[in-house]
């Protein structure tokens, strides 16, 4: 996180609410499974597994699954990619795979809405991509929280006061798009998907005004 400038930073922390808000519609039309959090949906397909569950374990290791493809597929937008144009070209991707959702739930495919939902939130993590890896996890908070706690316990002992506040805002982000997301679905249901592509889209089209600021 330290790596990201203030443009980059803002764009990480809408990001991840984008991701909040995508997560919180999913959870409520799976009825308790997740759209980007797949240690949670991974502790439930043991459980599943365990308990016999196999239209379960059928969804969520289908989940899963187009979860890595997604995460794929955004790593390849961004590898074949120009420096200058691969957050913006990823963003793109992402806005395509959520309008498709959207697309395909007007068309009464709840299947593929699930699973383009889920591609979508997997491709979202390339966004912010060095070297092939990760330098912000967006749709995924359980190491951000390990952060903001190591970071207070540096505070704590004479290390830099606030170096945990941006993990902090990023957590909050999440938690702001999860907030929005939930209202959107008790008056939209997965309709309100449009409203994270016309999201989506917008960051997009700030990526690229803003694209020579946000290379990582």
């Amino acid at each position: 996180m330290h790596t990201l400038n203030k443009s980059a930073y803002g764009l990480a922390i809408c990001l991840s609410a984008l991701a909040g808000c995508v997560d919180a519609i999913g959870f409520l039309q799976l009825s308790g499974h997740f759209i980007s959090f797949m240690s949670g949906n991974s502790t439930q397909l043991a459980v599943g597994l365990m308990l016999g569950n196999g239209s379960g374990v059928i969804l969520l290791g289908g989940i899963v699954a187009c979860f890595v493809i997604g995460a794929m597929f955004g790593a390849l937008v961004r590898h074949f990619s120009t420096a200058s144009s691969a957050i913006v070209t990823v963003l793109a991707f992402v806005t395509f795979l959520l309008a498709a959702a959207a697309a395909c739930y007007e068309m009464g495919w709840g299947f593929f809405t699930i699973a383009f939902m889920t591609l979508a939130m997997g491709a979202e993590n390339a966004v912010f991509q060095r070297d092939g890896d990760v330098v912000v996890g967006l749709t995924y908070m359980t190491g951000t929280l390990v952060k903001v706690g190591q970071r207070l316990a540096r505070a704590l002992v004479g290390g830099p006061k606030f170096t945990w506040v941006p993990y902090l805002l990023l957590w909050m982000g999440l938690i702001f798009g999860g907030a929005m997301g939930a209202l959107l679905f008790f008056f939209f249901g997965l309709r309100s998907l449009w409203v994270a592509v016309a999201w989506s889209a917008g960051l997009a089209l700030v990526a690229r005004v803003l694209k020579h600021k946000l290379m990582v």
